[in-house]
């Protein structure tokens, strides 16, 4: 039996953070840093760093529906980063730094929109979420050199101050949805 892969495209502050996150999620085939949502055809890093091509950091993620599901990525994803700030997260401030879910199919947006509505009424945070919800139009690999970036440069000072600690959060709270489960 072969089973579909999906495609889920997120955007939640710095691509190297939600990569590392979404690389160790079981049912995740492949998880690939890019941009996304902007104007400019084939950006290159430091034209989205500049703000000017519209584009957000986002990570492309292809996974196997009958092992996790579209919505328990999206559950991830909210935990992870802070869908309340607009075009920032922490330190990194621009458009390119948006919370935005790009996605590919009506049933993605229905259960995008379903969860954001759900969070919103929990009142988990003291704001309201402003991810944005966007069909997906076009993706751009980032540069090599950023793809698999904590796995590569743990030991980076940005890694260690900002992604080691989602990875660690994630890995917290979502130890059952990991590929490698510790003895």
């Amino acid at each position: 039996m072969t089973t579909t892969l999906q495609t889920a495209t997120l955007a939640g502050g710095c691509f190297w953070c939600l990569e590392a996150v979404f690389d160790e999620i079981r049912g995740v085939h492949s998880v690939e840093s890019g941009y996304s949502g902007g104007h400019a055809a084939n950006p290159t890093y430091r034209q989205v760093c500049n703000g000017d091509t519209g584009h957000a950091e986002v990570v492309q993620i292809r996974f196997d529906p009958a092992v996790v599901s579209y919505r328990d990525l999206l559950n991830v994803f909210f935990a992870i980063h802070d869908p309340t700030t607009l075009n920032r997260q922490g330190a990194d401030v621009g458009t390119q730094y948006r919370s935005a879910i790009f996605y590919h199919d009506e049933e993605q947006k229905r259960t995008a929109e379903e969860l954001i509505k759900e969070l919103n009424a929990q009142k988990i945070w003291d704001s309201p979420i402003v991810t944005e919800v966007t069909k997906f139009d076009k993706f751009y690999p980032a540069e090599d050199y950023h793809q698999e970036y904590f796995a590569r440069n743990p030991y980076q000072p940005y890694c260690m101050a900002v992604v080691a600690p989602k990875v660690a959060k994630f890995r917290k709270y979502f130890l059952e949805m990991l590929k490698k489960q510790p003895l």
